[in-house]
């Protein structure tokens, strides 16, 4: 699945992006038993002839998330030899706080980042006719996951006003912002980095200017987590998400849902999941104690009392007990470095074929775009006859290599474009 080659690595984010590749790989600091000394790192995926540049759509399973899965199958086919075995949920949770500085307590898990969008739309009562003699207002902008585009049309269509802020020069600027939120903005919703065009805002920035003036925030994390530094704690914002198939090394049908403690006060509760509570006693089974309702219940005073609902995808959660164990242990910031070192090639040599970057070059995300017009029909088999996957769009192109990519994976791609 995976080219072989090698490349270096920086070890901390390139000081100008792009910069020269150093002549020995640089190794990743104090690696831990069973992680990779230096990046790329091939061996931890399947091996193959495929040049995979699309972690950015999903990343592919590494050979240990697959055999934590396989243990947990183990498990659950009552193997002995897997008796031992726990699923670790609230570890789990736990490494994804570590990973983005939140407590535990304030994150739950959720199916998707599009679930979680909606958790919190629903708990602040919008779209709501009555609120105000209006149905509310909110703030967000079209760098945002274009799945949210329709969420936020429907919004307006049931009475909310949302103001829509348009990017200049690939950039959501903080004056746009500024003039749009206003004193009756309740929310404020964006993606901390754009799946469009890898633009990410100063979240700190937004959550102070959106908290002057008596609005929340929610941040759609998913292209952020597990591959920029993310401080949920340190930017103050109220509300994030991210499923975990993109950059946790996760898989569908599992991912996180943040809310802090005095913003999840302010929802109105919308999710009544069993697994959210934190005592229940029953009233009408035999032997059970007499009661004045069918069941005496508390929920937990925890992002996961407001959000849980039922069971949660067991497999997500044994794979990405291994895969957070990687992430964290290799570092958010040697595998940023990894990314920039590929991308900032990309973002100078991709011009000079002639295609028309949409991606800040000052963006240290890993994540390049470029528009092109009928670029599916244009590459879509040069792609193909190269052994190459990558996004590609109507209009548009999307690169977003890995911590296994490396410059030979590059030399590839750009051959197989060739000329606009």
């Amino acid at each position: 699945m995976l080219a072989a080659g090698t490349l270096t690595m920086a070890e901390v984010v390139p000081a100008a992006v792009g910069a020269q590749t150093a002549a020995t790989p640089a190794p990743i600091s104090a690696p831990k038993p069973g992680l990779p000394a230096r990046f790329p790192d091939k061996a931890s995926f399947l091996p193959g002839e495929l040049v995979y540049l699309d972690s950015g759509s999903q990343h592919p399973i590494s050979l240990g998330a697959k055999a934590a899965v396989d243990t947990y199958l183990s498990k659950r086919m009552l193997d002995p030899a897997a008796a031992h075995y726990d699923l670790p949920d609230d570890g789990v949770r736990e490494k994804f706080a570590k990973l983005v500085n939140a407590d535990a307590d304030d994150i739950a898990y959720v199916q998707s980042t599009t679930a979680a969008e909606q958790m919190v739309l629903r708990g602040l009562g919008l779209p709501h006719s009555s609120l105000n003699g209006s149905g509310g207002h909110i703030v967000t902008d079209t760098l945002h996951f274009f799945g949210s585009l329709p969420l936020y049309e429907e919004m307006q269509r049931h009475g909310v006003e949302v103001t829509w802020v348009e990017p200049k020069d690939g950039r959501i600027l903080l004056s746009d912002l500024k003039k749009a939120i206003r004193k009756d903005t309740r929310l404020v919703s964006l993606s901390l980095v754009s799946t469009i065009n890898g633009f990410e805002h100063d979240l700190r920035a937004v959550c102070d200017l959106a908290h002057a003036n008596g609005a929340l925030v929610y941040a759609d994390i998913i292209h952020a987590a597990g591959c920029v530094p993310v401080d949920l704690k340190g930017s103050g914002v109220d509300f994030a998400a991210c499923a975990s198939y993109k950059w946790l090394m996760g898989d569908f049908g599992l991912g996180f849902i943040y809310g802090t403690k005095a913003a999840r006060g302010q929802l109105t509760r919308t999710e009544y999941g069993y697994y959210g509570m934190s005592a229940f006693k029953p009233h009408v089974y035999p032997f059970d104690p007499p009661g004045e309702m069918i069941a005496d219940y508390a929920y937990a005073g925890t992002a996961e009392g407001t959000f849980a609902h039922g069971t949660h995808a067991h497999t997500v959660i044994a794979q990405l007990d291994h895969s957070l164990d990687y992430i964290l242990g290799v570092g958010v910031a040697a595998i940023q470095a990894h990314a920039q070192d590929l991308i900032g090639r990309l973002k100078r040599e991709l011009p000079k074929l002639g295609y028309t970057l949409m991606t800040p070059p000052e963006a240290t995300t890993p994540l390049v775009t470029c528009a092109y017009e009928n670029a599916r029909e244009k590459l879509g088999p040069k792609l193909a006859a190269a052994k190459i996957k990558m996004t590609v769009s109507g209009n548009r192109f999307r690169v977003t290599p890995s911590v296994f990519n490396d410059h030979t994976d590059i030399d590839r791609l750009l051959a197989a474009v060739g000329h606009a």
